[in-house]
């Protein structure tokens, strides 16, 4: 007898259905089929124990397991559950009349309690557009799958408990969340608040500017100026999270196994902080089974990178890319999959070795053309995805102790949301251009138009301060996002004189 059941694989941050096919007829051979992985292979063991432990046989007869497309490669553990009721079926130890209408997924233990698996909301999401009445999982995944509307979602601790529910034996309650109201329930309540932040006026500008224009922002200050502080609040002025942004966070983090047991959507802007430490694949994605980066799993939030000349010139150099398309591709021989990586980069770095180079009080100690080979650690083309360049200096001590409030992350974010509206409104026929830092050099012309005074202005900065011709487009772009905050149409001088300040790196001399 021939028995089907219904699975699921991801590839990239999407699902493809899996069919299970199971036959079992005359002979004494167990064969799995359809370009399964050692993983895979394996839960013939699994199965089998599961199976005796709670009363049931594995067939001692010809075995034949297909997982169709036989062409895509089946890689994990989480076929284990849908074998398993297959071959139930297909032995015709219990009957299963809605075997059909489920998505089964699960990892099997050996006494057949079940384990959790990854990629739970893509499977999902990819049941219910297949019309499927529902999915069948381990039990701490239910809540992230219940995102998904219009979609029974059956979790279940053991085996056992999967055979009577779809015997019928047992009645189990579909996980129904309402997704909406989780989503704005999670909105607000981020753990660092720029209300905090004593002195450092500039760069709190400089954070909102960022914000407002989805600038990139590297800040170059000695240690203990506060710099990991100030980045560590970036998140919170950001414009919410739309609810379709959320749904793309989460599947990138439940396809990578981030979510955790408990967790639902993510409603928050992620915010990652990788080490110096780590690798090219780490960062952008990749690997033997292809898995999301570190700047995939910052999509739609931040991505900070502290002590930046201090990662490996080959790991910064794979982020070019990614930083100019808003995606990355990872491709193998039998393979291409897509990841989204629209995400803010603000890097952090000391001016050098020892720190203190342009400290108002303390003494830099770095020899002659030390600190220039410091910086040129960090190439050119990064720094030229770098719109803003800020200079953080320490905090006074007047200012540290100073009694007066600083303004909340929630003030600015009204601000900030005030200017992306704008840019939201200008943006409206062009796709895939959200806000200001995402233009086009050709753009720019059309867009950020300025008058004879700000000519000169322009003309007299790049000059005397030595500015290079990259520096050009990433002021008119600072400066219309300036303009923006300020509710205007036209770009002023002052709005040019305010872009100017954020180009440290871009003047000749600056280190020499």
């Amino acid at each position: 007898m021939v028995a089907k059941t219904f699975g699921s694989t991801v590839s990239g941050v999407d699902a493809i259905l899996i069919t299970i096919e199971v036959n079992v007829g005359q002979g004494t051979s167990f064969y799995m089929v359809g370009l399964p992985d050692s993983a895979v292979k394996e839960s013939q063991q699994r199965v089998e124990s599961a199976l005796k432990y709670f009363g049931y046989r594995m067939p001692r007869q010809k075995v034949v397991i297909n997982l169709a497309p036989a062409d895509i490669r089946k890689e994990g553990s989480a076929y284990d559950l849908p074998i398993a009721m297959g071959i139930l079926k297909a032995s015709e130890q219990v009957a299963f009349p809605e075997l059909e209408q489920y998505v089964i997924m699960g990892e099997l233990s050996l006494d057949g309690n079940l384990r959790p698996i990854k990629g739970v909301l893509p499977i999902a999401i990819e049941a219910r557009k297949r019309g499927f009445k529902g999915i069948i999982l381990p039990k701490v995944n239910a809540a992230e799958a219940s995102i998904v509307n219009n979609l029974d979602v059956i979790g279940v601790e053991t085996l056992e408990e999967a055979i009577g529910f779809l015997e019928g034996e047992i009645a189990i309650e579909p996980l129904v969340t309402d997704t909406r109201d989780v989503f704005y329930s999670s909105l607000e309540g981020y753990a660092f608040d720029f209300a905090d932040v004593q002195g450092q006026e500039n760069i709190k500008r400089a954070m909102e500017i960022a914000a407002a224009g989805g600038h990139n922002v590297i800040m170059i200050g000695p240690p203990g100026a506060g710099k990991t502080m100030l980045a560590k609040r970036l998140p919170s002025i950001l414009p919410p999270l739309t609810l379709q942004e959320a749904l793309e966070t989460t599947k990138i983090h439940s396809v990578a196994g981030k979510l955790g047991s408990e967790a639902s959507l993510i409603a928050q802007r992620p915010f990652r902080s990788p080490h110096h430490t780590i690798s090219d694949v780490a960062l952008v994605g990749g690997g033997g089974n292809p898995q999301p980066g570190e700047i995939s799993l910052s999509h739609n939030g931040v991505l900070f990178l502290d002590e930046l000349p201090e990662f490996k010139r080959t790991v910064l150099e794979v982020m070019r890319q990614p930083l100019e398309e808003r995606r990355v591709t990872i491709s193998r021989a039998r393979v291409s999959v897509d990841y989204p990586a629209n995400f803010m980069l603000i890097a952090s770095m000391n001016p050098c070795p020892c720190g203190y180079y342009n400290h108002p009080e303390k003494e830099c100690v770095c020899g002659p053309g030390v600190v220039q080979r410091y910086l040129n650690k960090v190439s050119g083309p990064l720094l030229d995805r770098i719109d803003l360049h800020v200079e953080v200096t320490p905090v006074k001590f007047d200012e540290m102790t100073s009694s007066r409030k600083s303004e909340s992350s929630e003030a600015i974010r009204e601000r900030v949301v005030t200017g992306r509206n704008r840019q939201v409104d200008r943006f409206k026929d062009y796709k895939d251009i959200y806000c200001n830092a995402m233009m086009p050099s050709h753009m720019v012309k059309d867009v950020c138009l300025i008058n004879e005074g700000g000519k000169v202005l322009l003309k007299t900065a790049m000059e005397r301060l030595g500015l290079s011709a990259r520096a050009y487009d990433r002021i008119l772009k600072v400066a219309r996002t300036i303009a923006d905050l300020a509710d205007t149409d036209s770009i002023r001088v002052e709005h040019l004189a305010e872009a100017i300040q954020y180009r440290s790196l871009d003047r000749e001399g600056w280190a020499g």
